[in-house]
């Protein structure tokens, strides 16, 4: 019977859990013995009781927990104190970062650790249940509109008035990938005019049917990358692209940012002359800042205000604005790829199944993700 342990997230304004009681259940059901940090889920709304009524033992010990563990289930990359506790040959899932640190990889390495990263599950239909980015996105792109709402000096929606009438605010997205499609949707509920920019010509008929207007670009390379995600795109259509949406931005009253490309810095969407073009009182909204941010006045968990238009940059939304529902579905994303590998109670890793080789990044000795190797022997940027 496969040991898995269940931590307490180090990382400051970390409040996400990797299991639930809910997911604990299900994952016992599978013959695993499932121990937790006492704690784990306290900042996420999940108490120890909680999931000592589900069938969770609570680590009395935390360095014995995870020196004994197969499996370790974390929401963030492991802190070196924790990696240390690893034993040779444990399976460690979860958000790993896996090209930001490239020595972990090699560590895992070196100790025969199996790490599964869930930022690299492919993008198909099987495996929707596990796409963890996806989850966290949604969220993310949700409480973006609200935020922007809560900080916007007027009003969202029409309104007709004994004092006249107050015109719908104005809100650009930019990247309709899936926090910018839930930015769509939550921002046309509360009755925005929204209009969307992305470099994917494919992602026109969704944005419409959620009632946004997509603004044209003049495509004359495809922006589609691998998995349905975005591809880094040239200088010269970048340069178009800003030209093209300042002025949407200048008339707008918020922008919110989500373009992401999957290992690369998030490309520089909104510049300074572009933030300057748009009205005192505005709103900005980067959700794009932990991998550098789409505008370049946005600083990462902080508020910057230039020449009265408010740039804010949550790094991480899903838990310092929403940490039960994103814990909730993130626990399901895990279990539902942890289940791929359990068999009989123990841990087998099928090398043959698309998903779990999607997602390693090392396993028996070995970087096996292409782009973290190439990272690691120099022969890629």
């Amino acid at each position: 019977m496969a040991k898995v342990f269940i931590p307490k997230e180090m990382r400051a304004g970390e409040t996400r859990v990797a299991a639930t009681p809910e997911t604990v259940k299900r994952l016992l059901k599978l013959d695993l013995e499932i121990t937790i940090e006492a704690g784990a889920g306290i900042n996420a709304h999940f108490a120890d009781v909680d999931y000592g009524t589900a069938g969770a033992a609570m680590a009395t010990d935390r360095e014995d927990a995870f020196s004994t563990a197969d499996l370790v289930l974390c929401v963030n990359p492991p802190e070196a104190s924790e990696r240390a506790l690893l034993r040779e040959g444990a399976v460690i899932a979860g958000f790993l970062a896996p090209f930001d640190d490239l020595a972990v990889a090699q560590e895992f390495s070196d100790r025969k650790i199996t790490s599964l990263a869930m930022e690299l599950v492919p993008r198909i239909s099987r495996a929707q249940s596990m796409d963890a980015l996806s989850s966290q996105a949604s969220i993310a792109g949700y409480k973006a509109v609200l935020l922007a709402a809560l900080r916007l000096g007027k009003y969202f929606p029409l309104l007709m008035t004994a004092a006249g009438t107050i015109k719908p605010s104005r809100v650009v997205i930019m990247g309709a990938g899936v926090a910018g499609l839930q930015a769509v949707a939550t921002a046309r509920k509360l009755g925005a005019l929204v209009e969307v920019s992305d470099i994917r010509p494919a992602v026109q008929e969704q944005v419409e049917s959620l009632g946004g207007k997509f603004i044209a670009l003049p495509m004359q390379e495809s922006g589609e990358g691998k998995g349905g995600y975005a591809k880094e795109m040239t200088s010269d259509f970048l340069a178009k692209q800003r030209e093209i949406v300042k002025k949407h931005l200048s008339a707008a009253d918020v922008a919110i940012t989500t373009a992401l490309i999957p290992g690369r810095p998030a490309p520089k969407l909104i510049t300074q002359d572009m933030v300057e073009a748009m009205a005192p009182g505005s709103v900005i909204v980067d959700l794009a800042v932990a991998q550098g941010g789409n505008c370049e006045l946005s600083v990462k968990d902080q508020e910057v205000v230039h020449q009265g238009v408010l740039i804010l940059g949550p790094s991480n939304l899903p838990a310092s604005a929403m940490s039960r529902d994103s814990s909730i579905l993130y626990a399901r994303n895990l279990e539902a790829l942890i289940a791929l590998m359990i068999q009989d109670g123990e841990l087998k890793i099928d090398l043959e199944d698309e998903v779990i080789a999607g997602s390693l990044v090392t396993h028996d000795g070995k970087v096996v993700n292409e782009r973290a190797a190439a990272l690691l022997e120099g022969g890629a940027s």
